[in-house]
Parts: structure tokens; sequence; C-alpha cells
């Protein structure tokens, strides 16, 4: 009996096109995200000019939009990568841009106050407080990005918090995408960083509870 059999041709064109869509999606989103990716090619310590990457950050949010429109259209058997990009890009720019830009205030203003605070006697005892901030603002902003469109803020913060652990795992790997993306701009953007969002994204739609949950009623 021959344990190895052959692939059949249909998983060999299943491989082929979720290989075709990461790549695809690796590309679009440089290109959705050149102008920030310009800038810290640029400039020798974003950290000085942080206010600066902020506000030009917001590129990101109908990025992320537009790849999540890709992982929705793998899903559904359609490997149109720069239809599903574009489309999802301008469906979704305004609710991802108004998310981002809500985001990136609250945790730039709680890094802010972190520093602050940091520097008075009782300041280290309130470092975890502003960490975990932090990590539920940036939870809560990018399930938000990757549920589907009439997704409220208080179920999603709900549910994120319930299923923190998968929350958690969600930042490991969003830390490691950006990590990669910084250290090794070409291999992160062109190779790594399609399967990371997708794994962030099909365990954000787990934790919010796929299609409906969110939703109003």
């Amino acid at each position: 009996m021959n344990i190895l059999k052959p692939a059949s041709q249909g998983t060999y064109e299943r491989v082929f096109d979720t290989v075709y869509v990461g790549l695809m999606t690796n590309v679009l989103l440089a290109v959705a995200c050149s102008p920030l990716l310009a800038a810290l090619a640029i400039v020798r310590d974003p950290s000085a000019s942080w206010p600066f990457f902020a506000v030009l950050s917001l590129v990101c949010g109908p990025a992320l939009a537009g790849a999540f429109g890709c992982f929705e259209a793998l899903g559904n058997g359609s490997t149109q990568v720069l239809r599903a990009f574009w489309g999802a890009y301008r469906r979704g720019a305004g609710r991802a841009l108004t998310v981002w830009a809500a985001g990136a205030v609250a945790v730039s203003v709680l890094v802010l106050d972190a520093v602050v605070v940091s520097r008075t006697a009782w300041g280290p005892a309130l470092v975890p407080f502003f960490c975990t901030a932090v990590a539920l603002v940036v939870s809560v902003a990018f399930a938000l990005l990757a549920a589907p469109p009439g997704t409220r803020l208080l179920p999603c913060l709900f549910l994120v918090a319930r299923r923190w652990y998968l929350s958690a795992a969600i930042l490991v790997v969003l830390a490691l995408a950006v990590g990669v993306v910084l250290v090794k701009p070409v291999v992160g953007l062109l190779v790594l960083a399609a399967p990371l969002l997708y794994a962030c994204w099909a365990t954000t739609r787990f934790v919010t509870g796929g299609s409906t949950a969110g939703r109003d009623g």
C-alpha cells in the first residue's frame, strides 16, 4: 500500500492560488503604504519625529482593509487580488481611517502619560496599567478593522477582553510582523506580511464570532 500518494491537481491549484494571493497582497500593501515606507527609509530616527509618523501611519488603515478583502475573497475561492484589494480599500477607507486615527490618538496619549508618570515615585506601579491599556486599544482597533462592516465597538471590546488569550497571541504576531518589516523590509513586506496578517485576521474573526458577532441586535 502506497502511503505517500501524490496530491490531486486541485490541491496543487489551491496551494498555488494561496501563494499567489499572498504575494500579490504583499505587493499591494507595499504600494498602499509607500508614503510611510519612504519616510521610514529617509528618516534616520523615526522616534524623534513620532507625531509626523503617527499621522503618516493613517495610510495603514485602508491598506489593512484592502488586505483583509483579499483574504475574504480567497476564502470565497476568488483569486482576483487586485479587484478584491482595491474594492475593499475603497469601501472601507473611511471606517479604517477613523478606527486607525482613534487608535493612534489613544495609544499616543497613553504612551505620553506613561512617560510622564514613570518619572514620579509611584510611576513604576502604574506601568502594567498603561501596558494593558495600550494592548487593549491595539487589540480592539485591529478587531474593528478585521471584523465585518457593522461591528460595534462595545461588543467588540467585550469579545476581545473575554478571549484575551487569543487577543494576546494576535498582538504577539502583529509585533512580529512590524518587527520584521522594520528590520528586514524586503523580507517582511514581500514574503511574511500576508501570512502573518492572515493569521491575525483569521484569529480575530474567530474572536469576534465570524460574520455576525458584534452587530446590532
